[in-house]
C-alpha cells in the first residue's frame, strides 16, 4: 500500500485564552466550526507546546518546531530567514534583521511608540514606496545595506560593514519582542518607547557587535528622517492615517541556518503554501517546493482558491504544508469577535471546500497552530495549542470538538512541536 498524502494545516495564532466575554470559552471553542469538529469526531486529538514551557514564540520558531526542527539547535534569528524568503542574499557576517514599520513621537532624546504596526493600515504599495526612499537616500559609513518592504507593514533589512562581520548579539529596537539566544521571543508587557540598539550582555567589548549596534542606531535614525518627510506620510495624514515614519528592528542573525532537507530528515517531499516571507524562507532553506497561492484578495476567495489548489497541487507531492495568519491579526488587537468570525470562515469555505475533495482512502490530515496569540494580552503565549490528526488508518478517539479543552481529552496527548511531524511521516506510511 502507497503511503497516505499529508495535508498538514497551520492556522496561525489559533490557540487562546479563556475569555469572560465567551462565558468562559475560548475564541476557537465559541466559534461555529462543525468542519473541524467533524475532523476531531472522526480522528485523534491531542495538545502541543509548540517550542517550550515559558516561551511565548514567534512564528518562526514555532514554525521551525512544528515541521521537525528543534529551534534551539538550529535557529539562527527570524532576520536571515525573512531575507531569505524576500528574495535577499544572506551572507556569513551580514546582519539581517525582521523590520516593521512603525508610528513614533520624538521625545527627549528618543521615541514613544504609537502604533508599531502603523495602525495595520499601511498597504504594502506604500511600504515599497517608502522603502525605495530609504533605499535611495540613506547612506552608511563604511556600511551599505538593503531594506525591502514585504507584506504590509512587514519588511526585511541586510546591513553589511565593509570593516569586516557583523555580530547578530545585539539588542531589538523594538520592545515588544525579547531574545533568548537567538530565539524570538514576544513580551507580554513593556515600556512603549523604541530601545536604542546596544550590544547584549557579554558582547560589550565584541567589535562585531558594537559595530552592528552603531550601524544600526545610525541607520534608524536617517531612514526616520527620510520617512518623516516622504510625500506617502505627508498623504497619509491628510487621509486622518498615522505616518510610517520608524522601522523596528528585531531578531537579527548574521548567517543562514544549515539544515537538512525536509525530504532527506522525513522523508516526504512536502510542498509549501505560504502568506508570509518567514514561512517563505523555511520553505526555501528546508528545500520544500514552494506551491504559488493567491495572497491579497478578499478572504473568502483566497480561502476558496487554496483549497481548489491544494487539491490539485497535491498529486505533485507527498505532502503539503498550508500556513494560513488569519486568526493571528485580530487576536494581536485584541479583537476576539473578529478571531471567531477568521476561525468561522476558514471552516466553512476553506475546510468544508477541502474536505468535500479529499480522497479519505489515501490521505492523512493534521491541523493545529503554530503558537496561542491572547486577545485578552494581545500578545503570543506559550499556551498548548490543539492538534488533529484524521484520515486513512487513523481511529476515532472519541473526542467531540475541536478546541483548547476538548484537546486535552484526546488520545495523542501533549506533545512537543518537533513531535508532530515525525508523527504525521509514521501515520501516513502504515
Amino acid at each position: 500500500m502507497s503511503p497516505s498524502s499529508i495535508y498538514y494545516v497551520i492556522l496561525d495564532g489559533l490557540g487562546d485564552d479563556p475569555l469572560e466575554e465567551l462565558d468562559g470559552r475560548t475564541p476557537l471553542e465559541a466559534a461555529s466550526t462543525p468542519n473541524l469538529d467533524g475532523l476531531a469526531r472522526r480522528g485523534r486529538n491531542g495538545y502541543v507546546t509548540t517550542v517550550g514551557e515559558g516561551i511565548a514564540p514567534e512564528s518562526d520558531i514555532a514554525v521551525f518546531a512544528i515541521l521537525g526542527y528543534d529551534p534551539h539547535r538550529h535557529h539562527t534569528g527570524r532576520g536571515p530567514i525573512e531575507a531569505v524568503g524576500a528574495g535577499m542574499v544572506v551572507n556569513d557576517g551580514d546582519l539581517a534583521y525582521r523590520v516593521n514599520f512603525a508610528t513614533v513621537e520624538p521625545d527627549g532624546d528618543g521615541f514613544t511608540i504609537v502604533d508599531r504596526r502603523v495602525g495595520r493600515d499601511l498597504s504594502s504599495e506604500e511600504a515599497h514606496r517608502l522603502a525605495a526612499e530609504v533605499q535611495e537616500t540613506v547612506t552608511l559609513e563604511e556600511a551599505s545595506f538593503e531594506f525591502k518592504a514585504t507584506v504590509g507593514h512587514r519588511g526585511s533589512l541586510v546591513v553589511r560593514s565593509d570593516h569586516g562581520p557583523l555580530s547578530a548579539q545585539v539588542a531589538n529596537s523594538d520592545p515588544a519582542y525579547g531574545r533568548q539566544g537567538a530565539l524570538g521571543v514576544a513580551k507580554e508587557t513593556f515600556e512603549n518607547r523604541v530601545v536604542k540598539v546596544a550590544p547584549l550582555e557579554g558582547y560589550g567589548s565584541d567589535d562585531a557587535a558594537r559595530r552592528a549596534a552603531q550601524l544600526t542606531n545610525a541607520w534608524l535614525q536617517s531612514s526616520h528622517k527620510v520617512l518623516a518627510a516622504s510625500e506617502v506620510n505627508v498623504q497619509r495624514g491628510k487621509r486622518g492615517q498615522l505616518a510610517g515614519n520608524f522601522i523596528l528592528t528585531r531578531d537579527g542573525g548574521d548567517h543562514i541556518p544549515d539544515l537538512v532537507p525536509f525530504k532527506e530528515a522525513f522523508g516526504p517531499q512536502m510542498g509549501c503554501f505560504v502568506e508570509m516571507p518567514v514561512e517563505m524562507g523555511i520553505a526555501r532553506l528546508t528545500g520544500m517546493g514552494v506551491v504559488e497561492a493567491p495572497t491579497g484578495i478578499a478572504p473568502a476567495e483566497q480561502y476558496e482558491a487554496w483549497a481548489r489548489l491544494a487539491l490539485e497541487a497535491i498529486e505533485g507531492f507527498d505532502g503539503l504544508y498550508i500556513h494560513i495568519k488569519g486568526p493571528d491579526v485580530p487576536a494581536h488587537d485584541g479583537d476576539h469577535r473578529a478571531k471567531m468570525d477568521s476561525i468561522e470562515a476558514i471552516d466553512s469555505v476553506f475546510f468544508a471546500r477541502l474536505l468535500d475533495g479529499i480522497d479519505w482512502g489515501r490521505s492523512l490530515m493534521g491541523v493545529t497552530a503554530d503558537h496561542s496569540t491572547s486577545c485578552r494580552r494581545k500578545a503570543h503565549t506559550d499556551g498548548p495549542v490543539p492538534l488533529l490528526v484524521a484520515g486513512r488508518g487513523v481511529s476515532s478517539d472519541a473526542v467531540q470538538a475541536y478546541g483548547e479543552s476538548a484537546s486535552r481529552k484526546g488520545a495523542l496527548g501533549h506533545l512537543k512541536g518537533t513531535e508532530i511531524m515525525p508523527n504525521l511521516v509514521r501515520l501516513a506510511r502504515a
